[in-house]
């Protein structure tokens, strides 16, 4: 493809001046400014985007004008009238021919607005006072003269302490008058279906609009800010396809024997992922792919067999797990099943027995390593680590994930998460990993009934745990604080298990990540053990537990919960024979959000269709971490509102890049324009790398 003049990036040095080259801010405004769009230059103040607008265009005259409306009045000022009594407000008479009104002023410094005579525009909500109509504190006053600049129709931005209407209107307005002229990196096929304006008139809409906008706009911005991820995305897939890797094959030796012991075929979705993974493995270049299989859908068995491929071609495999307890779990299914020496180390893994796993990984004799962030520290050496598995990979950090693929020349990476992700985060979170999903659940996996109960109803639903430890069942009690709080209304785990013991005696044991690891570590032994029949505990039991006997899940105050995390704990019974229950305990007046949350989770087990609905309900968050709602990371787009806009930007960064993997092209020139205004330097860095 013929290079096309280059567009120089200097083009966009009006917009990354700082927020105090704007005229009418001083430092301190300028601060509280930058504080609330998020960052400190011109652009920042363009991204910052108004969420409503006001239409101040209705201008009655006086007679016609309705008590309760927002409207705006071309008036003149006839007298003022000071306050009969002190602490009481002044009154500025206007009229307009065809009758009068009150303007109400509690504050004496805003007469100098209306000096008698003066043929103003005042805009405000109106109100009936007795029989006279008052227009108390006007949100604007203006000349007649200057009509031409009146916000006939208003954004409201989201505004914080400091900075008003006014000045958020006066920095915005300042912002657009040193917006350049940018290309445009959109297709204009695409502009045309969709009917949408260039990228400075989608801003001038937004932000001094000359009548209520439509969505075209805002989805004009939102698309550019996804699609400029979505290249980066790309870049970043591609970057990595390009590293050199190897290929793992094997003879499957190891893999029939492991099946063999555990008795029963893959399921059609682990053989898929499985066929996946070593299509990945047989590349010439790095796998990097996440694994995602609902609660109790067999990732661990996929991710064995994968190992077992490295084993097989003579190199080594680690699995890396986020607690000892699940690191404890995986490490008996492998030994059970995998036929070759596998080895534990955590951070309790001391003295010889860690020396010795050390001297076997540097030697490589030890084929398989199973542990917690202990695997990846700095004396931690591998002969040939060629596949990393990191489990739950939502709680390491990205330096954490690199440290253990950094152990091996050219080590391959899978991550797995049993909390499914919707596929619009899939496309804006994780999309520089391809991606396998496992959907079914094994046989023998029992269904799981879920209820819905007040807490008013405590006392009933003990006797029903009594009638179920009577029938040999095991008991979860999940409680969502450790102490009780004066500031939430919660029943602590501490104080329920007391009150438990109280009725069930030595039959309870408490576990929660505030205890002493080996306090903790024997409660939930002993449970596991069946010595304890109720497992009163926090989310400390959210992943690692495999208690087939356990068939009765209790979720306290379930409404503060998550719901992909209500449908993790819910995933800790089912596993056994019994008949389970999940019994979701919520305060007894529940607001209809929440009910809506709950009666979901009772309605299906399917985690995929419930972090789909979950997702719509509250939008992204950090999904996987402690943000509630909202599309983290972007500026422009919203969760739900631009959804379907995603599947759209993926497919068009696809085929760009396709086209003109440097963006040399006119458009490819352009939209390294788009990939700097967005500060996607990653992509910049890749393409300018060639």
């Amino acid at each position: 493809m013929a290079k096309s003049q280059p567009v120089t990036i200097q083009i966009l040095a009006p917009l990354r001046a700082p927020i105090t080259t704007l005229p009418g801010l001083g430092p301190k405004l300028s601060t509280l400014l930058a504080r609330l769009v998020g960052g400190p230059s011109i652009r920042d103040v363009l991204f910052h985007l108004p969420v409503d607008f006001l239409d101040r265009r209705a201008s009655p005259k006086i007679r016609d004008a309705e008590p309760g409306t927002l409207a705006t009045l071309r008036v003149e000022v006839i007298r003022v009238e000071p306050p009969p009594k002190k602490n009481q407000p002044h009154r500025v008479i206007i009229g307009d021919g065809t009758g009068f009104a009150e303007i109400v002023l509690f504050h004496a410094a805003r007469l100098t607005q209306f000096p008698i005579g003066a043929r103003l525009i005042v805009s405000g909500k109106l109100e009936r006072f007795a029989d006279r109509l008052v227009l108390p504190h006007p949100d604007y006053v203006a000349s007649q003269l200057q009509e031409q600049e009146f916000p006939w129709v208003e954004p409201v931005w989201p505004l914080a302490a400091g900075v008003v209407s006014r000045i958020m209107r006066r920095a915005a307005l300042g912002a657009l008058a040193r917006l350049p002229e940018l290309p445009e990196w959109h297709a204009p096929t695409l502009l045309q279906r969709r009917g949408w304006p260039g990228f400075g008139a989608a801003l001038r809409a937004m932000h001094a609009p000359q009548e209520i906008p439509d969505d075209k706009p805002a989805q004009r911005l939102a698309y550019d800010e996804l699609l400029a991820r979505q290249i980066t995305f790309a870049v970043v897939r591609a970057r990595r396809r390009k590293r050199p890797g190897r290929a793992l094959t094997g003879d499957n030796r190891l893999r029939q024997a492991a099946l063999q012991r555990f008795g029963f075929p893959p399921t059609a979705g682990q053989a898929l992922a499985l066929a996946e993974i070593d299509s990945d493995l047989a590349a010439p270049h790095r796998m990097l792919r996440l694994l995602q299989g609902d609660v109790g859908s067999g990732k661990t068995l996929v991710a064995m067999l994968a190992m077992l491929r490295a084993v097989e071609a003579g190199a080594q495999g680690a699995l890396l797990a986020p607690t000892e307890i699940l690191a404890r779990q995986h490490y008996a299914t492998f030994r059970k099943f995998c036929g070759v020496p596998v080895a534990l180390l955590t951070g309790n893994v001391k003295g010889r027995e860690r020396s010795a796993i050390l001297a076997q990984l540097a030697a490589g004799t030890l084929p398989i390593v199973i542990g917690t962030h202990a695997i990846f520290q700095k004396h931690v050496e591998f002969r040939d680590l060629a596949l990393a598995v990191i489990d739950e990979q939502h709680r390491f950090g990205v330096d954490q994930r690199l440290a253990l693929g950094a152990k091996g020349a050219v080590t391959d990476l899978l991550v797995m998460t049993a909390t499914p992700i919707p596929r619009t985060l899939l496309l804006t979170h994780w999309a520089e990993m391809d991606t396998s999903r496992i959907m079914e659940k094994p046989a023998g996996r029992q269904p799981i009934t879920t209820t819905l109960h007040k807490l008013a109803e405590l006392e009933k639903l003990q006797d029903a745990i009594a009638r179920m430890l009577e029938a040999g069942g095991q008991v979860y009690w999940v409680c969502p604080l450790v102490h009780e709080s004066e500031a939430l209304d919660i029943t602590a785990a501490q104080m329920r298990y007391a009150a438990l013991q109280a009725r069930f005696g030595a039959q309870v044991a408490l576990a929660h990540g505030q205890q002493e690891p080996t306090v903790r570590d024997t409660a939930l032994a002993n449970f596991a053990a069946g010595i304890c029949k109720i497992l009163v505990a926090t989310t400390v039991i959210e992943v690692g537990m495999d208690v087939p006997r356990a068939n009765v899940m209790v979720i306290e105050h379930a409404e503060r919960f998550g719901l992909a995390q209500l449908h993790q704990l819910r995933g800790r019974v089912g596993r056994g024979a019994a008949k389970s229950y999940c019994l979701l305990l919520h305060d007894n007046k529940l607001v209809a959000n929440a009910r809506q949350r709950l009666a979901l989770l009772r309605d299906t087990e399917d985690g995929f269709a419930i972090a789909d609905a979950d997702y719509q309900l509250r939008g992204a968050g950090d999904y996987l971490g402690t943000r509630q709602s909202g599309l983290p990371g972007y500026l422009l787009a919203d969760a739900k509102r631009d959804a379907e806009l995603l599947p759209m930007a993926n497919q068009d960064a696809t085929m760009l890049l396709q086209a003109d993997p440097r963006l040399e092209s006119s458009r490819g020139q352009a939209v390294r324009v788009l990939l700097n205004l967005f500060d996607q330097r990653e992509a910049m860095a890749t393409v300018r790398a060639g």
